[in-house]
């Protein structure tokens, strides 16, 4: 069960699709949420800038940006009462958005962020990249919501990827609560002849038998195309009408920056309904 939840708090416009996300799991698995809001400026930065001649801030800046999410953090604690959550909690980190959640994630089962979209006013360029940040840095998974999430089930029918890694064993892990819980799974193996060493004889099997001693309700769908793992997916998910995607996120390390493999790039800006994803 989920017990911990944290949520991305930052008043902007998909704030309410994903706190509808992370309300039904609250209900159904009796977690607690908390709400996380951050300044978007650490106070190492803060003592930097204030003490550059070149580029002086006024303390009364810094006041305003903690000003702002008080507020969103207000505004996330009467939506939190108006989606029926008992146990909530609010804190506001003087840091960037991705240094607090990496932070709040520690002590969480999950952290529900919003899929990325067009830049808004105001957001920047690191709050953009934020599931990836947190989905490739943090400790615990992830459940990215899209724009368009309005409360469907996201454990009806759950579509899981599966190609022998460790990060996909680790998503597939995270997502124990909510495939107990699913009417079907479908672990999808995209190719699985292209990885024969690690699939074994029967790919999926393996998978599938571990899955359901959790009382996983499985079906191995072994996909065969000329599509990306990303798009194979996400055609799937479509077709079967699934209400999440579970997959592994992949990334390597270049110049101390995060490069997305290709399919954990394709859903995290395409996806059409959540997606747990787990490095």
């Amino acid at each position: 069960m989920y017990k911990t939840i944290v949520v991305h708090v930052d008043g902007s416009s998909q704030q309410d699709s994903r706190m509808v996300a992370a309300a039904r799991l609250a209900r159904e698995h009796g977690a607690h949420l908390v709400g996380s809001a951050a300044t978007g400026i650490s106070w190492t930065d803060y003592l930097l800038l204030t003490g550059s001649m070149a580029a002086p801030v006024p303390p009364a800046d810094f006041d305003g940006l903690r000003e702002t999410a008080a507020l969103h953090l207000r505004g996330f604690t009467d939506q939190a009462a108006k989606l029926g959550i008992a146990s909530v909690e609010t804190r506001l980190v003087e840091d960037t958005a991705d240094g607090a959640l990496l932070l709040q994630a520690r002590y969480a089962d999950l952290v529900v962020l919003s899929r990325d979209v067009d830049p808004e006013p105001g957001i920047p360029p690191r709050v953009r990249r934020l599931p990836e940040h947190v989905a490739l840095r943090g400790p615990r998974p992830v459940l990215v919501v899209p724009p368009g999430y309005a409360d469907e089930p996201l454990d009806s029918t759950v579509v899981a990827g599966w190609d022998g890694s460790t990060q996909a064993l680790r998503a597939l892990a995270a997502a124990l609560p909510l495939l107990a819980r699913a009417d079907g799974v479908r672990l999808v193996l995209v190719n699985p002849d292209h990885m024969a060493d690690v699939h074994g004889e029967q790919p999926g099997a393996d998978m599938a038998l571990y899955l359901a001693r959790h009382g996983v309700k499985v079906d191995v769908l072994l996909e065969r195309t000329h599509a990306t793992a990303g798009d194979a997916l996400m055609a799937l998910a479509r077709a079967a009408g699934a209400g999440l995607i579970v997959a592994g996120a992949y990334g390597h390390s270049r110049y101390r920056e995060w490069v997305l493999g290709g399919a954990t790039r394709e859903l995290l800006e395409r996806t059409p309904v959540p997606l747990l994803l787990a490095h």
